[in-house]
């Protein structure tokens, strides 16, 4: 299954997810009900992102300013993971 996630759709983490850094593994990670999921940095710059504010297209954008060339497609696909883990929810705008 994949989910499909709209450019205009706005994400924010799930219920009960935070994102945090861990020190002991020099990490970000997401805290879930009994989960730890360890990020890497492009995983980390996605996430931090997600703040319930910006769309995916404008975080696509601030991706692209920071480091050039963002494959929107991978950023759609990344975050459609996380929607369908329940780990990041979209509201639509």
């Amino acid at each position: 299954m994949s989910t499909t996630v709209d450019a205009d759709a706005v994400p924010r983490l799930g219920r009960g997810v935070r994102l945090r850094h861990d020190a002991s593994r020099d990490r970000h990670v997401l805290l879930l009900p009994e989960t730890v999921v360890v990020l890497n940095t492009t995983g980390t710059a996605i996430l931090e992102l997600c703040d319930g504010s910006r769309t995916v297209s404008e975080i696509v954008a601030a991706l692209r300013e920071r480091y050039g060339d963002v494959p929107e497609e991978q950023v759609h696909a990344y975050l459609g993971r996380l929607v369908e883990r329940r780990h990041v929810e979209m509201t639509t705008t």
